[in-house]
């Protein structure tokens, strides 16, 4: 089947269209700092500044084959689903 939103897949399209990912990241990046968003690396330090624990999901360091050196210091460890689970029990679960 073929089925589906065609605007979902327009980001697709739209992104082998050279110099196109740039635009849309510099436009992400305005929509961002007009919503007072931090940047991302220092939105991660906010959390880790503020006792946030933080963990790389090991199927995606897997699948996207990074390492420990690909993440910042704040990274605590490389973790399995079943990991955090683990940890997290009893506790709150902000993102996942």
């Amino acid at each position: 089947a073929t089925g589906g939103n065609p605007s979902l897949r327009l980001p697709t399209v739209l992104g082998i269209i050279p110099g196109m990912p740039a635009f849309f990241t510099r436009q992400m990046q305005k929509k961002m700092e007009s919503l007072d968003i931090p940047p991302i690396g220092e939105f991660v330090q906010m959390i880790a500044d503020s006792g946030g624990r933080l963990y790389a999901c090991k199927a995606s360091v897997d699948m996207f084959d990074l390492d420990r050196s690909d993440f910042v210091d704040a990274v605590e460890d490389i973790i399995t689903v079943g990991d955090f689970y683990e940890m997290a029990a009893g506790g709150e679960i902000i993102f996942t």
